[in-house]
């Protein structure tokens, strides 16, 4: 990361900051593991977990302070293999469906955390957020296990840990979490206000307002300049083994009406399926989110979630300016960090990033 602070990429005087302590950290990591760290990671807990453990680091601060960057600088240069980086809210759809597949077994949960800590010492969290009482009730257990086992966390989240889950059903059961989190990680604020998504990042020009005739016609034109192989026209995919209409689909973009994506039965676990498969995504007839479209709002901000972490290039027409495009209120906080990832997928730099399949 000291070559990144020397060639420029990161300046803002909180962001340097940041840096010195990844740097630190990175430099504790690098050590080789004491053999019996590894060990433990191996077989299980030992009755005193901190020795040879490495401290984490919880991220937190506003909307575009660049968090998600300076952690994807930080893995990315982290000489080790046994790390991993994955969005909250995939992990947490990974660990329900082991839970799954393990049945009535004694003890799942450490099962699931011993089965990470077997190959990940260093485990990154990107917009560490709870809102849902599953994930609430089991995360104690799971992050207890991994703790125990030596597993360095790195997490970042618009919230600190005291706020997290706040407000949320039967929070008393979720405490355990953050008293965790606090004690085994240290938890940075990244200050200040200015949101570099809106300031430095150039727009793309893939948010097309209103959503008119014209917005039709170079939505076409994008899509079969677009396209690399044979373009099949009102069609259906298969994902999760349901049909999902789509109104235009080759082999590396796909197109949906936001009806046919965002509304019914659809959930996070398609939107990965998706992210995974198709590079580009166009989405026409995008609606302005009002209250009686909260459950339409919930799915399109799980949509740009995995869209953003998958970086897949989004092109979007909609009947609103981005900014009016949420007039609901129970989603605001989560939109508002929506809103800003749509801003940066429309820049020139992520438009340039390569897609992670």
């Amino acid at each position: 990361m000291n070559s990144l602070r020397r060639e420029g990429h990161v300046e803002d005087p909180a962001q340097l900051e940041i840096v010195g302590r990844l740097e630190l950290l990175q430099e504790r990591l690098s050590r080789p593991a004491p053999r019996f760290a590894r060990l433990r990671r191996l077989f299980g807990r030992v009755a005193n977990p901190e020795n040879g453990a490495v401290r984490g680091l919880y991220l937190w601060g506003g909307v575009g302070r660049g968090k998600t960057l300076l952690m994807d600088l930080f893995v990315e240069t982290l000489p080790i293999r046994a790390k991993k980086r994955i969005h909250f809210h995939r992990m947490m759809r990974e660990v329900h469906e082991r839970l799954k597949a393990l049945g009535n077994v004694r003890d799942p949960l450490d099962r699931v955390a011993a089965d990470i800590a077997r190959k990940t010492r260093v485990l990154c969290f990107d917009e560490f957020f709870v809102s849902d009482i599953g994930d609430a009730m089991i995360l104690g257990r799971l992050l207890d296990g991994l703790f125990q086992r030596g597993v360095t966390l790195i997490a970042t989240s618009n919230s600190k840990p005291d706020d997290l889950y706040k407000d949320g059903l039967q929070r008393q059961r979720f405490l355990p979490v953050i008293d965790l989190l606090n004690q085994h990680t240290d938890v940075v604020h990244l200050e200040g206000g200015v949101d570099y998504r809106l300031r430095l990042l150039e727009k793309a020009g893939t948010y097309l307002c209103p959503d008119n005739k014209d917005a039709l016609q170079r939505l076409t034109s994008f899509f079969d300049e677009s396209a690399t192989s044979e373009i099949r026209s009102c069609t259906t995919i298969d994902i999760n083994a349901r049909e999902i209409p789509a109104r235009k689909c080759a082999k590396s973009i796909i197109w949906f009406a936001f009806g046919d994506i965002c509304d019914g039965p659809r959930s996070q676990a398609d939107y990965i399926e998706i992210a995974r498969w198709y590079p580009t995504v166009i989405i026409s007839g995008v609606p302005q989110f009002d209250a009686t479209l909260e459950n339409q709002a919930r799915r399109f901000i799980a949509l740009v979630d995995e869209f953003y972490d998958r970086r897949v290039k989004l092109m979007l027409s909609a009947d609103v300016d981005l900014g009016l495009l949420y007039q609901g209120g129970r989603l605001a906080f989560e939109f508002e960090r929506t809103a800003s990832r749509l801003i940066e997928m429309q820049s020139t730099e992520y438009l340039a990033l390569p897609h992670l399949a």
